[in-house]
Order: structure tokens, then sequence, then C-alpha cells
């Protein structure tokens, strides 16, 4: 209106009416250069607000779709992590996830945009020419059979991609986790050439990657100018033929622009999705993997237990058809000490899964006062054991955190009882912060005796009726063993208690004596013949006094 003075419609004077001014040529044309500074500053507000809320919101996906698989993770039984590397399974949870932010925000919503923008400009160009843009549509055939022929292989470098990134992470969680032995041995080079061999397969997958993505961007960039080709051709001959004017031919190719570069946005899209798809297949692995303990529909809570302990004719594997027991029985009353020994890869570690629940019995049953432990839920289950281990896990905070980790709710006078107990509250005050010091990664700042005192505290504040101790004092020097044995006997007092050993002197107040061998136990009634016989435990091992009982339970008790 303003360069032709061409009349305007009804609806466009309704809206110049509104503006300010005088409604002449000059301030409409004003008003059209102050409408593009407004559209420039909300577009670019627009923009912001969309960005922001763009990476909040994949974030958030990201996030939560990773504390999904961590939560998951925890649930899956100790076989599942020990057949998997560590850096694996971290880098699946740190970096796998953002596989739902690519597709979902990088992809899915660029695609609708783009199906909005391709469906706007069909309306138009079609319009302007039918039959041009029927003809300008043949681009589609043409990347739905490039999407075809490379969505296979876009997945499958995809996903190798993350696995070798995986053995990076492995790499080096390997070596940072045992710096000690590497730098006692001088392996740093050696972890150095794994760690180069593990970059170079890295960098090798993503070279193969890329040059997947590119070949199938190629093959789209060449549909649509296949497409643009066939437009300008028969275009200029309706111009030639004078169907068409130069004028129009040109605005429809302008318009042609508009419709191809969101229709090869939309190819794009695939070829992201298909790139995340071997993140999000990593992360689906391991959200698709069933518990292999877990409560039943019905199960019900574990009342509180005196620690009547029964294995009942239990076989247990982890492999099908290669039992590591067979047809074990065991009985443990209540607080009675339960000494587990035998060779190493003997079974003792399987059998004490047991009672914790870690493994079910493929045969048998395993119950605690008469409950079978399937028949009742997990939580409830471990919640009324405590575990000592031969090497004691300390978390990277405080020293009272750490014994309050299976009571978080315990008191302060609670936790320094527990410690007195344990034979730890002296050199425990002897530090800089006493039980608010921090102690390290995996508790590498005290001393193997001291962690262990602080694990026997930590088991002795849960006060579990239900004991484990595997080896305990197997890696201490003798004049630690006496103290921790003293806090040992604390700890035991009235409790259901088995210790997997190889010392007798761990073992010297036991009641039974559970020998493991080939498969199989022996139960016996008390440590005391092994000790008046003068047997060490590698000689009970070998040649176990004979006693009642042999992989079988005593008469029922009244």
């Amino acid at each position: 209106h303003v360069l032709s003075d061409r009349p305007m419609s009804a609806w466009l004077s309704g809206v110049v009416q509104w503006l300010p001014g005088p409604g002449t040529t000059a301030s409409l044309l004003y008003a059209s250069v102050a409408a593009i500074v407004v559209l420039f500053l909300a577009g670019w507000l627009l923009g912001a607000v969309s960005s922001t809320a763009s990476v909040a919101f994949g974030r958030r996906l990201s996030y939560d779709l990773a504390g999904d698989l961590f939560a998951h993770m925890q649930r899956l039984s100790l076989r599942f992590h020990s057949a998997r590397p560590t850096g694996d399974s971290i880098r699946r949870v740190t970096t796998d996830t953002n596989a739902v932010t690519t597709i979902v925000r990088d992809a899915l919503l660029p695609a609708l945009s783009s199906v909005c923008m391709v469906v706007a400009m069909l309306v138009v160009l079609s319009q302007m020419h039918l039959w041009l843009t029927i003809l300008a549509m043949i681009v589609v055939p043409l990347l739905a059979l490039a999407l075809w022929r490379y969505a296979q292989p876009m997945l499958r470098v995809g996903y190798h991609e993350q696995e070798v990134s995986g053995r990076m992470y492995d790499v080096v969680e390997q070596t940072l986790s045992a710096m000690p032995v590497v730098q006692a041995f001088t392996r740093e080079p050696d972890a150095d050439d794994r760690f180069r061999q593990a970059t170079r397969a890295s960098l090798a997958a993503t070279l193969e990657t890329t040059r997947i993505q590119s070949k199938y961007k190629i093959a789209t960039g060449f549909a649509t100018a296949a497409g643009t080709c066939a437009v300008l051709w028969f275009g200029a001959y309706l111009v030639l033929d004078r169907h068409l004017s130069v004028g129009e031919l040109l605005v429809f190719l302008s318009y042609l622009a508009s419709l191809y570069a969101p229709i090869e946005a939309l190819a794009y899209t695939s070829s992201t999705v298909q790139g995340a798809a071997g993140s999000a297949k990593r992360v689906m692995e391991v959200l698709e993997s069933e518990p292999d303990i877990r409560d039943r529909p019905r199960a019900i809570p574990l009342p509180a237990v005196r620690g009547h302990v029964r294995l009942e004719n239990v076989t247990i594997g982890y492999e099908p058809g290669r039992p590591v027991l067979r047809n074990v029985s065991l009985e443990a009353l209540p607080g009675q000490t339960i000494a587990v020994v035998g060779r190493t890869g003997a079974g003792k570690s399987t059998l004490m899964g047991l009672i914790p629940r870690f493994l079910d019995p493929w045969e048998g049953r395993v119950t605690i006062d008469g409950h079978d432990l399937r028949d009742v839920r997990l939580r409830s289950v471990r919640t009324q054991i405590a575990i000592v281990l031969q090497e004691p896990m300390l978390f990277p905070i405080t020293i009272a955190e750490n014994i309050a980790y299976g009571r978080p709710d315990a008191t302060r006078a609670e936790i320094e009882a527990a410690a007195t107990a344990a034979r730890a509250d002296t050199f425990i005050r002897k530090l800089p912060d006493g039980y608010d010091t921090p102690v390290g990664q995996r508790g590498l700042t005290l001393s193997g005796g001291e962690r262990q005192r602080i694990s026997i505290a930590r088991a002795l504040l849960k006060d579990a009726p239900i004991l484990v101790l595997d080896e305990p004092t197997s890696a201490l020097d003798a004049e630690t063993e006496a103290e921790l044995i003293e806090a040992l006997r604390h700890l035991m007092a009235g409790r259901t208690t088995f210790v997997i050993a190889h010392r007798l002197s761990t073992i010297r107040h036991a009641d039974q004596v559970v020998v493991v061998k080939a498969g199989s136990v022996t139960q016996r009634s008390d440590v005391a013949e092994y000790l008046r016989d003068g047997l060490s435990i590698d000689a009970a091992i070998e040649s176990p006094p004979s006693a009642p009982g042999v992989n079988s339970l005593p008469e029922e008790r009244t």
C-alpha cells in the first residue's frame, strides 16, 4: 500500500486504524519499520525463552532417566554387577542417558516444527501451482529410500561407538582404583598403552559413525537437489509456453527452498535419532534386565526374628547345570556362632550369600524363624542382617556417617557407644575432627585395622539379630587381630553369627564348624574337638572329624 498506493483489505484497514499517527503513507512507512524492530525483539525474546526452557527440559529428562537407571541398577543382583565392568556401568548412567535429550529435544520437537512448516509451505505452493508442487514432492520417496538404506548401519555404528567408549571408561576406572598396585609394579606405561588403545578404538568408531552419517546426508542432499532440478526443468517449459511468468517461477523456487529446508531437517532428525539409538539401546539393556532377586506379589514383611536360620536341602549355582552347592542342609539356633571353613572357591561365600538373600536356591529353601525368605519382603530380611566384610567398604564421608550408614537416624551418643564397643573410639578421637573427620575414598586414609573397627561399629549400631562375618581378620597382623577379635566378641554376643574364617583364633568361640568341600558341607556340634586334637583349619578341611549331621539337619526340636 505504501509503495504502490494499492487499497488495503478491510481487516488491514481495521488494524491500521488502531495505529498511532494520522494514517498517512509516511506514518504507515514508519509503522512498518517499527514493526520490523518489534518483531526482531519479540523473536529474540521468544528464542531466548525457548532455548532456556529447552535446555532445562532436556536436562530434566536426562537426569530423571539417569535416576531411574541408577535406582534400577541398585536393585539388580550382585551377579549382574560382577559380570559388568564398573566403568561401563558409570558411562551408561552418566552419558548414555543423554540419548533421551537428543531424541526428544534435538529430534522429536524440531521434527514437529518441521512438519508444521512443511504443511504450511505445501498449502502455499499448491495455491501457486499444483503440478509443480506434486513434482517437488518426488524427494519424499528418495529420502525414504536413503533412510531405509542407512538406518540400520547408523544404529549399528552408534551402538558400537558407545560400547567402545565404555571400554575407555573401564580402563580409567580400573587403573585409578588399583593405583597402589600400578605404581608398586611400575605399570604406568602399560596403563598408558591400554588407554591409548582404547582412545584409538573410540576414535575409529567415531570416524565410522561420521562416515555413515555423511553418506546419509549426501543422499538426502542429492534428493532435494534432484527435486529442485525437476521443478526448474518443468517450470522453465511452463514459462516458455507462457503458462507461467518468470516472476512466478522465481517466487515458487524461493518458496521451494522453504519447503525443502524442513524436509531436510526431518531427514537429519532421522540421522540424529539413529545416532542416539545406540546409547538408548545400552540404557534399555539395563532397564530391561530383571532382578534375579525380587519380592513375590504377595510377600509379607519379615517380623522381628530371634535368629533361627535353616538351610534345607539347598542346591545353588551360577550357571545352569553347574551347581556350586548340592543338597546342603544347615541349622543355626538363635545366638549360636557357626564357623564356615573351606578352600578358596569351595562355595563358602555362596553359602553365606543365601542368608541375606543375595542368591535364591535352585532347590530347597532358606528359612529364618520358619519363614521362607522367598515369601517375605527382601528389604525386611536385610534390615535384620549385619555384614562385616574382609575388605571393609567405607564411603568418602565422615566417620560418624560411615558408622551410622545402616542406621542414619542414630544419635551421636549411639554412634560413639558402638565405636567404643568396637575398640574404635580411642583412635577416632585422636583424628583432627574426631567423628567428623572425612575418611577419604574407600577409607584409605585409615589403616586396615582402623577401617575394620569402623566396619564392626557399623554392624554393632545396626543391632541386627543375625550377623555374617566374611573373614574379618584374615588380612591383619596378630596384634591388630587380637584387638579385633575382642571387638567381634562384643558384636557376636547374643546374635546368630556366621563366620567365614581361615584361622582358628577367629572361630575359637564358635558353637559349630561347617566345612565346605566339593559342593557339600559337614556339620559339627562344636569346635572343641579341633582345638583338642590340635587340628589347623587346613587339616580340618582335608580331613574333618566324623560327626553326625553331614548334609542333613538335626532332628526337629520341639
